[in-house]
């Protein structure tokens, strides 16, 4: 298979006349540089992060580390990357370095993550000159420059001049998650990259894996640890063409899949992971149900009622009927606090996620097999599309 690599630089472009060394010695400055930086940042010594670092660099570094209040962060030089190192001018390389970083406040543990540096070097001394490239996550704090606004419930970082209406709505769905789940802790912490691009670099995806979605759930550094931070990351072209109304339901249905642990919990039917994540966002929301199961009704009154509900398939980022999807799995949810309550879906869905079989949960708190939950949800629809 044949792989084109793009490399995606942060960094100073002009350099001093380039000195060559053996890749040993390569490592030996690069490790002091990284030591150096790590320093410089936990004791936000600016003048030191300039002597280890680009200018850019050492700017960023110290008001992102200032502003998200990052701890517990360490740099620990791997290896070259000579396929990348080819790529860039004489003198500079690319290299492998093993990161940790915690933003103090709302990530319950450091996230871990392989991620590439661009060094240069002299006779004596490496610097950073980039984070970013390959095949590795790159953290959007090391990347770019952000605006950030912190509250006691809600962080949030933007690659842009200021937080804009993210910090607003951030906010807003804590609350909303709140209100249904609140013995559950609600801390969210939100990442705004520049681009769809620049989202699937920090997440290690392939190119356009993204782009349909709003946003996405997920552990900052792809781990599946229930210690593992949880971010919600924007894809910030699709949010654009949100109006307010539709952006806020989004913002909510990230935070109850924050507040529900859902990116670390398997075995949870993906119908019942996102169905409850909408039933939570929508719950307050003053909005029709034609409105808001508007495409599954069309689907309905074309194909007719699904005979079974919607599964990973369905799920799947790039098919073309993802809303009908989502909105079918929100009336599954929305019949069932109808048959039973809100407190009987709740519980369903922490047993579930606990481990309880679907069948069993279902048993327990609704008195209902799966196929007269599915006759149920039929039946909806069928009303619906009428």
């Amino acid at each position: 298979m044949a792989v084109t690599l793009v490399v995606v630089l942060s960094g100073d472009e002009s350099g001093k006349a380039p000195v060559l060394h053996s890749p040993s010695a390569r490592q030996d400055l690069a490790a002091a540089a990284l030591s150096d930086l790590v320093e410089a940042v936990e004791s936000d010594d600016r003048d030191a992060l300039e002597g280890v670092s680009s200018p850019d660099v050492a700017s960023r570094l110290a008001d992102n580390a200032a502003d998200l209040e990052v701890t517990d962060f360490t740099l620990r030089y791997v290896d070259e990357d000579r396929g990348l190192s080819a790529s860039l001018p004489e003198g500079r390389w690319a290299a492998a370095v093993d990161a940790t970083w915690r933003f103090d406040g709302f990530d319950p543990a450091p996230a871990h993550a392989e991620i590439t540096v661009v060094f240069d070097a002299d006779d004596e001394t490496a610097r950073v000159v980039a984070f970013g490239g390959g095949e590795r996550r790159t953290p959007l704090w090391l990347l770019t420059d952000l605006a950030v606004e912190r509250t006691e419930d809600a962080l949030v970082l933007v690659a842009a001049d200021s937080v804009g209406r993210y910090a607003s709505e951030a906010r807003e769905a804590v609350a909303v998650s709140g209100r249904m789940l609140p013995e559950a802790e609600q801390k969210l912490v939100v990442e705004v990259p520049d681009s769809a691009a620049r989202l699937d670099a920090m997440l290690d995806a392939s190119p356009g894996d993204y782009a349909n979605i709003a946003a996405v759930t997920t552990t900052v550094d792809g781990s599946l640890s229930p210690s593992a931070p949880v971010h919600v990351f924007v894809n910030p072209q699709m949010w654009a063409g949100l109006k307010p109304q539709g952006a806020q339901v989004v913002m909510s249905h990230e935070a109850a899949h924050v507040a529900t642990g859902a990116a670390v919990t398997s075995g949870v039917p993906l119908w019942l992971l996102e169905g409850f994540a909408d039933y939570v966002a929508l719950r307050d929301v003053d909005v029709p149900v034609a409105t808001s199961a508007g495409q599954i009704i069309k689907k309905v009154r074309a194909d007719g009622a699904p005979k079974a509900l919607p599964g990973r398939n369905e799920f799947d980022t790039r098919t073309t009927h993802l809303g009908a999807a989502y909105e079918s799995a929100w009336l599954v949810c929305r019949v069932l606090a109808k048959t039973g309550s809100e407190d009987a879906l709740v519980a369903l869905y922490d047993d579930v996620s606990a481990g309880t079989s679907l069948a069993d949960a279902l048993k327990d708190h609704f008195e209902l097999s799966e196929r007269e939950l599915v006759d149920l949800w039929r039946t909806e629809l069928e009303d619906l599309a009428r």
